[in-house]
């Protein structure tokens, strides 16, 4: 029983709360019913011819921002693919090392084993019967 007041009360405290608020900000509109001006509204949209030079002066030093950006994206594609055929090239150069110490390896074991064949050869069975 004491806990549905206490929602009932916070309930309607909550909506007196939200009431009050809207009608509060609805109280803090600023009415103009009477026209205004309209030299002040035109010095807020327009600028004099000085300070528009000025804006596009600054809007042409942007173009040099961004063309000095441009160069230096350019000199870091540049570096990156210096990088990428460095590493192509490394690449390939452990390729070959790989590559030659295998054929090396196998011409080794290669004559050990052919070594082996005549070292063991008995002279009874024809050499490398096996290829017939």
């Amino acid at each position: 029983m004491s806990w549905t007041r206490v929602f009932v009360l916070s309930f309607l405290t909550t909506l007196l709360i939200l009431t009050f608020s809207s009608v509060v900000e609805n109280a803090a509109v600023r009415d103009d019913s009477k026209p205004a001006d309209s030299k002040s509204a035109a010095r807020h949209v327009f600028m004099p011819e000085s300070d528009a030079s000025n804006f596009f002066k600054r809007r042409s030093r942007r173009s040099v921002r961004y063309a000095e950006m441009q160069a230096e994206q350019r000199v870091r594609m540049a570096a990156s693919e210096r990088r990428r055929e460095y590493n192509e090239e490394q690449r390939n150069e452990y390729e070959n090392y790989v590559e030659e110490e295998r054929d090396e390896i196998n011409e080794r074991s290669r004559e050990t084993n052919e070594q082996l064949r005549e070292y063991h050869y008995d002279g009874l069975y024809p050499r490398f019967y096996w290829f017939h």
